[in-house]
């Protein structure tokens, strides 16, 4: 383990955020890595705390938010080996369980954090940014690549329709146990929302593209801008391939369906995100385009998304941005009935929302705000929208409508679950806890199966659905040999 006394040493640091005023600006990373020695030190925070609530992922309460990592990862022991300086024995351990670690040490919110013994007292340890410093490490000296040396060929086959963390994870898994594997994207690139539903600043995307090279270098095949059911039928795929994995993702997204929603100007957040990496992707990131310049920019939705397209928005020159929220504003600390280890139910200030308050010079956030109206100007765009608020039940309350000027309106509202379409043409009507369904050939993984999530739980689940496909396959070949 690592030093028994190391919390007590050693106060929790993070990475740092780069400067604000320097920042926005631009499309790189936010964080700045920790030295070596720092990383170490925070590694030897990692106590020994006899029963770790942190790599056991947990619903308390009935509450939707998870505590505790809910990939297994074995965060103890790699914290461990980190504190040891045997950062390629922490990269072996790491990757027992999470094949896309750059992803989840970059864009997860750490539930495992919350859920640290050391956090009932203090701030946790810092296994975000030290899941980060392995996976950083291990590329710089070639140890993945050697990782993913796929095994004995089987000669089985299999399909896996979408690239984002399911579809990637199992690919990775699936490739390693031996299988023949390719992957369809339906966008013009592979990565899913890891590509386009995160901006640059927060996931590189050279990141993203450089896990795709050395999985294609590896043997994985990547098959771009191909629609399953216009470009190639699923009976084609079936009879091709001996499993189907579907990794499609929750890719329907939660609409506003109020007067004015046609107008140009009103768009959702996923598609302004995607557009906006597109630019980066040609133009590059060390300066941003400044094309919001003059426009007011109003973002409905609390979340994560909403965040990304204030930061994104601020980093185009917008004259404001206002975010608005359905929901109360969530207390500074931990209410009775929501105790570690339970996620915190509590408030948090995003980096998007400290870039625009550091920019506009006050609060961006209007709480219990409902859109009733989407107001045009003559040309057809948006030109305001009409706003009430509402009491904790969501009812309007009488005298409280404003009208605020918008020449942009992204809807980051989250996604509903996924696109039925693809189910359907498999003939896929029920879906199993171990990701099979009615369809013995095909397998659903992901955001897919469960709805919208985090990262790491589609990478869990393309993990496990890809060794749940070659469970199934070997058996096939010991029946076969009998």
């Amino acid at each position: 383990m690592a030093d028994p006394f190391g919390f007590l040493k050693y106060p929790k640091k993070e990475n740092p955020y780069r400067e604000i005023s320097e920042r926005i600006y631009d499309w790189q990373e936010l964080q700045i890595p920790l030295s070596e020695k720092d990383r170490q030190e925070q590694a030897a925070r990692c106590m020994d705390c006899g029963i770790p609530f942190c790599h056991s992922g947990t619903f308390y309460g009935g509450k939707r938010a998870v505590s505790g990592c809910p990939n297994d990862n074995l965060i103890p022991e790699w914290n461990d080996l980190v504190f040891q300086g045997r950062y390629q024995a922490a990269f072996e351990r790491l990757a027992k369980t999470n094949p896309l670690p750059e992803m989840t040490g970059r864009v997860c919110p750490a539930p495992c954090e919350k859920s640290c013994t050391e956090s009932l007292n203090g701030e946790g340890v810092a296994i975000h940014d030290n899941e980060r410093f392995i996976i950083d490490t291990a590329f710089e000296n070639d140890w993945v690549k050697a990782s993913g040396h796929p095994g004995k060929s089987t000669g089985f086959k299999v399909a896996i329709i979408g690239s984002g963390p399911a579809g990637l994870s199992a690919a990775w898994r699936l490739n390693q146990l031996g299988h023949d594997v390719t992957v369809y994207e339906r966008s013009d690139r592979f990565g899913g929302l890891l590509m386009y539903g995160i901006p640059n600043m927060k996931l590189d995307k050279g990141i993203v593209q450089r896990r795709i090279d050395l999985m294609a270098d590896l043997g994985v095949t990547f098959i771009a801008n191909i629609e399953i059911g216009r470009d190639i039928m699923p009976e084609e795929l079936e009879a091709r391939f001996d499993r189907v994995i579907l990794a499609t993702g929750a890719s329907m997204p939660r609409e506003l369906e109020i007067e004015g929603r046609e107008l140009n100007g009103v768009k959702l957040a996923v598609d302004y995100l995607t557009e906006v990496t597109k630019e980066v992707l040609q133009y590059g990131k060390k300066t941003t385009n400044r094309e919001l310049e003059g426009k007011h920019v109003i973002v409905i939705g609390g979340g994560d998304t909403g965040n990304d397209c204030i930061g994104s928005a601020v980093r185009q020159g917008a004259a404001s941005v206002t975010q608005l929220e359905i929901t109360p504003e969530l207390p500074i600390s931990r209410d009775n009935n929501n105790p570690w280890p339970e996620y915190p139910m509590t408030k948090r200030t995003g980096y998007g929302q400290e870039e625009a308050l550091a920019v506009y010079k006050n609060s961006i956030i209007k709480h219990q705000t409902s859109t009733t109206r989407f107001i045009g100007a003559e040309c057809g765009s948006i030109a305001a929208i009409e706003v009430v608020k509402v009491n904790q039940s969501f009812q309007p309350i009488d005298g409280t409508q404003e009208t605020l000027k918008a020449d942009l309106v992204l809807l980051a509202m989250g996604f509903l679950g996924a696109e039925t379409t693809l189910f359907d043409a498999f003939d896929v009507h029920k879906i199993y806890d171990d990701y099979t369904t009615n369809n013995e050939r095909v397998l659903v993984a992901g955001d897919a199966k469960r709805g919208p999530s985090l990262v790491i739980w589609a990478v869990r689940e393309g993990r496990l659905a890809a060794e749940k496909v070659d469970e199934s396959l070997r058996s096939l070949s010991i029946s076969s040999a009998i």
